[in-house]
């Protein structure tokens, strides 16, 4: 499962049945129950590794966003019991914005896709796994 970290929203992506891609599910608020309902999420979808962005500027530093999304990966690996992994996710919600140029109704989607290019990203350089 892919995750991509947002103040406000969080995308998440799975995995192809081969463990090579990553697709856009859904889109969840960041509110007091997004560990509680990523959990259940893992559990309910049989997930066996989580895959979050690592938040970083140019220079390589730690975005603001870093740290909370780091707490929130250690968070749902003790509460499930699954192995998280953080992925390098310069610009991928930029990315994922492009794709969707132009088309308004699937703007709620970016952060969905942004998660998807963060777990194909890591399962291109990472090789087979189930995520």
């Amino acid at each position: 499962m892919g995750i991509d970290y947002g103040t406000k929203k969080v995308g998440i992506a799975f995995s192809d049945e081969a463990g090579t891609m990553g697709f856009p599910f859904e889109v969840v608020v960041n509110d007091a129950r997004l560990s509680d309902a990523l959990t259940l999420l893992i559990t309910e979808e049989k997930i066996g590794a989580v895959v979050i962005g690592d938040s970083r500027d140019f220079a390589g530093n730690p975005n603001p966003i870093a740290d909370p999304a780091r707490a929130l990966g250690e968070e749902l690996s003790e509460r499930s019991g699954v192995p998280v992994f953080y992925e390098p996710e310069m610009l991928t919600t930029q990315e994922a914005r492009r794709d969707f140029e132009g088309i308004h109704s699937h703007k709620g989607n970016v952060d969905a896709s942004a998660a998807a290019l963060i777990l194909t990203s890591y399962l291109s350089r990472h090789g087979k796994g189930e995520n």
